[in-house]
């Protein structure tokens, strides 16, 4: 299985990279229905591993330049979360298969095989 974009959106940064991308289309767009200008918003993610583990560091950022009546506005953001890469490179918030860290009656299962 791959990669739930949707999901993966709404992951990033808690919520909040969606609800930027979200509020900056708007208000771009409204921007370009008022000047008439032609603008772009820009989202690029750098993925890196953390480490040796399964997980990689993923910085996004949201700029963009909005269009005003005299003149423009610009914003850039960028922030940073980590996620799991599991079976054939699906990214998620969460890891795929996590090992039991309790008992029924709350004990902590023991290493040794």
């Amino acid at each position: 299985m791959t990669t739930e974009v949707t999901e993966f959106l709404e992951d990033l940064d808690a919520g909040v990279f969606d609800q930027n991308v979200s509020r900056e289309v708007s208000d771009v767009a409204m921007g370009v229905v008022n000047s008439g200008r032609k603008v772009k918003v820009l989202s690029p993610l750098d993925l890196a591993q953390i480490g040796d583990s399964q997980q990689v560091n993923i910085e996004h950022t949201i700029s963009f330049i909005a269009p005003t009546k005299r003149g423009k506005r610009t914003e850039q953001d960028t922030t940073r979360t980590p996620m799991y890469v599991g079976v054939n490179g699906k990214v998620t918030f969460f890891p795929e298969n996590q090992n039991q860290l309790f008992g029924k009656k709350g004990e902590v299962p023991s290493t040794n095989s």
